[in-house]
This record gives C-alpha cells, structure tokens and sequence, in this order.
C-alpha cells in the first residue's frame, strides 16, 4: 500500500452543472426538431403564404373567424358594421376592379371539399353587390345539396333544374330579395343528373341569357374534389372563384381542385381564404373603427330592447319582397328599381 484513500469533500457524480446546460441544449434541439418536423407535416392553409406555394392565383379576399358565423350567415344584412361584413365589402370592391379590360359577368363561386363557406359567402357578395346599386342575379347551382334557398328564406321548390327542362321560364321561378337589385334563382329539386344539366346547351343559353340582363351572375356550385360540376361551370362562365378554409383545407387538396379548373382551361379569378384566425399582425382588417351608433346597439342593454326587432331582421326576407306573377306574358314589374326584369327586348346594361 502506497498511502491511504483520503474522503472526497463533494460528490464526483451527478455535475450539476454540465447536466443542466447538456439539458438545455438537448431540450433546444428537440424543441427546433419538432417544431420543422411539425411544419413540414402540417399541410393545412392558413394565409396567403400558403396560397403562393401552391398557385400563382392571387388572394382577392380574407374574411376573419367568427363565432357566430352559423347563427348569423348572413352578416352584411343582419350586422353591416362587423368585421366580416367589412371583410366582404372588400371582395367586393376587388371583384370589381378585377382585370377591368375583361370584366367577368358571369362568376362561379366554388371550394375544394364541403364546409368551407362557399355558400355564404357567394351569398354575402351578392348582397354586397345589390347594395351597391349592382344588378346581381344568385343562382344555386349546387344541385346535389342546395342551401341558398335555405339560408335566404326562398321557396326552393322550383328553380334552375325546373328552367333547364322546360318546364317553366327563367322569369316564372326567379325571385327578387332585399332591395330589389338582387335576384335569386333557387335550385329547384335534386335530378339525378346534376354534371349533364349544368353542361348542357339549355344552361349555356340561360348564361347568355342573364348575363345580357344583369351586371353580374353569381353561381354557387359544388365542390371541386367530390364531383366535376363546378368545372363543368366554370368553363361556360367567366371565371371560378374559390374559397378556401383556413386551418381545414391541405395544401394537396387545393393543389388538385387548381389542377381541375385548369385541365378543362378554365380562368380562376382568385382565391378567397375563409374563416382566417385574427392574429394582431395579419391585417388592419381587425382594427376597430365602428360609429358610436353600432356600439351602442351591441351594449346588453340595447340587444335586449332590439331583440324583436332583431327577430325581424332575422326572419327570411321572402315575407318582405312582392308577390311574383305566375303569368310570364304579363311580365314581373317592379322586381328592380325603375326597370322590369321582362318585356320588350332586354337591355343589354352597360359593365359597372
């Protein structure tokens, strides 16, 4: 033995200090892993970022997340000053401007899958449209599962499959809503062959027909991945717009609905992002610049004392519009202000 083993005066294991900052620099590296392993995974479309890496289509409108979305479709008639209804005044605005060398007066309005607000929002820019002084005729094209009827208090019974076999006149089964610039054209019932209706010769003609009658037709169709009748549209028509639901729709799936309007050459307008998360850095769309007037009538107090007539406002706008005449030969004055929808020749109206 060559001496004696002294008592070490701290212990030789764990070092505290070399296993924290080993720690801290595994813990980075895994956070960092998994975070670029998430946003390589993660597919879904959330701006207009998103949009760029997969079509060159630009993004003509942004409308925001709201709550009550369901309960209110309809928000630029039953809440004009909110931030959706802004949202769809802006769209608007853009369709207008939109290539004002070749202006599309007829527009298809469609989505990638069901559930994305195709919908509500054809239906809002129409009624942003009429407001606007626009003649805007709203046609459901979606004849697998119809809902503009539905969510604009219509009778749906009769309408475009009801036009497209003969069996009455555009003018018989169209129906004025709100201030009268704003036509509605329901589905009418299910066929069984909804992709040969819509590429028939008899649609073809009605198109030419109404385009020659309004500033603008707008058509709510169905999706582009399930069935082919948006595209079928969207080659009879001036352009497709397509909405796309932010945080649903993969950048995959929008890839293929581009690839389908563009395989039958049709001209995409642009992208609408739907149901966009507000984030205080995405758009000065979410600043808040409301009259004084439109607050007061959000404070408890005020929703209280409106609540009938915000009932009213609520209620289908059918009860409110003039009863249509069932004879086509007599013609349906009054459906807009200061022209009739028939009689004589049609105007051709000149482009807004």
């Amino acid at each position: 033995m060559v001496r004696d083993a002294t008592a070490p005066l701290s212990p030789s294991s764990p070092k505290l200090k070399l296993n924290v900052a080993l720690g801290l620099l595994v813990g980075l590296a895994l956070g960092f892993g998994l975070a670029v392993l998430r946003e390589v995974l993660d597919t879904r479309v959330r701006s207009d970022a998103d949009v760029a890496k997969v079509t060159a289509a630009s993004v003509i409108g942004t409308i925001g997340w709201d709550d009550d979305a369901k309960k209110h479709p309809l928000i630029v008639q039953t809440d004009p000053h909110s931030h959706r209804s802004e949202a769809f005044r802006r769209l608007r605005t853009n369709l207008q401007f939109l290539d004002i060398a070749d202006r599309p007066q007829s527009i298809v309005v469609t989505s990638s899958v069901p559930g994305e607000g195709k919908s509500t929002t054809t239906i809002n820019v129409a009624i942003s449209l009429a407001d606007a002084g626009s003649r805007v005729c709203l046609i459901d094209a979606d004849l697998r599962r119809p809902s503009v009827s539905k969510y604009m208090g219509l009778e749906g019974g009769v309408g475009l499959t009801t036009v497209l076999i003969g069996r009455a006149t555009v003018e018989d089964v169209i129906q004025p809503w709100g201030n009268g610039y704003l036509h509605v054209l329901p589905a009418g019932q299910i066929p069984p062959n909804p992709s040969e209706l819509l590429g028939s010769q008899a649609m073809a003609a009605l198109l030419e027909k109404l385009t020659t009658r309004y500033d603008i037709v707008l058509l709510d169709t169905a999706p582009l991945l399930p069935v082919t009748d948006a595209a079928i549209l969207s080659k009879l028509t001036g352009g497709a717009l397509v909405v796309v639901s932010a945080d649903v729709l993969r950048r995959n799936q929008l890839t293929e609905s581009i690839g389908a309007l563009e395989t039958v050459g049709a001209r995409i307008l642009g992208i609408v992002i739907n149901k966009q998360v507000r984030t205080k850095s995405s758009s000065y769309a979410y600043y808040d610049y409301t009259s004084h007037e439109a607050l007061a009538s959000h404070t408890p107090t005020a929703r209280r004392g409106s609540r009938s007539a915000r009932k009213q406002a609520e209620t289908p706008a059918v009860v409110r519009q003039p009863a249509l005449r069932s004879n086509a030969s007599e013609g349906i004055a009054g459906m807009w202000p200061g022209e009739p929808l028939t009689g004589g020749t049609p105007e051709v109206l000149p482009r807004r």
